[in-house]
């Protein structure tokens, strides 16, 4: 797994870049949950989440936000880390200009800062969410979402509840000319932290993402 350092808006940031071989190959990058609370690339659902996205034939990026790691900068608030996520967009784009698709995937605080990138870059042709903070932050934003995607929770997870986001995806399921699907993990709490409900988690989302590349319509 090549480690990588790139030019972010306050200094280098640290990350973890997964090329194919295909030059055509589509593109992927992975968010990770709070700074402040013990969130970095390394978290074991981003880490889950970068594998899928290979093995499905992504070139795949995950890297540290701000003051995590190697990065250089501090804690923003969410203002600078998606300043970080376009910057890694960007430096992604740079080094596969022939990809066709792009995708970002997010947990927790990362899906809130994916979403916001989602309204930035029209490019995006689809997203992941996993466990969605939506009882902490504000997702209005997203009106209209442009892009269909996948939110995905456990219904047992008790930092992001899963009523306020099945409240988010219906919101989200009444907009035209996307569609948001949902899926919810029995007995899983925000981590995921059983290898089944990982499994059942990862294996939603790499059936989702295949069903997608196959199809013509966003």
């Amino acid at each position: 797994m090549p480690e990588v350092i790139f030019p972010g808006p306050e200094g280098r940031l640290e990350g973890r870049y997964h090329p194919q071989r295909d030059r055509d190959a589509p593109i992927a990058i992975v968010l990770h949950p709070h700074p402040q609370f013990g969130g970095t690339m390394n978290n074991k659902v981003v880490y889950n989440l970068h594998y899928a996205f290979y093995n499905m034939g992504f070139t795949v990026l995950r890297f540290n936000f701000r003051g995590v790691g190697r990065s250089q900068g501090e804690y923003d608030q969410g203002v600078g880390e998606l300043s970080d996520a376009a910057s890694a967009l960007d430096y992604l784009q740079s080094m596969n200009s022939n990809s066709k698709h792009c995708w970002v995937a997010g947990f927790s605080f990362g899906a809130w800062i994916g979403m916001q990138l989602l309204m930035r870059r029209p490019e995006i042709t689809g997203f992941i969410s996993v466990a969605p903070p939506a009882n902490m932050y504000d997702f209005s934003f997203l009106a209209p979402c442009p892009s269909s995607g996948l939110i995905i929770n456990g219904a047992a997870d008790r930092v992001a509840p899963p009523a306020d986001t099945r409240s988010l995806v219906s919101k989200l399921q009444e907009q035209k000319g996307i569609t948001i699907t949902h899926e919810e993990v029995e007995g899983a709490g925000h981590f995921f932290s059983e290898e089944e409900q990982m499994n059942q988690m990862i294996g939603s989302v790499s059936d989702y993402v295949k069903r997608r590349l196959t199809e013509t319509t966003r």
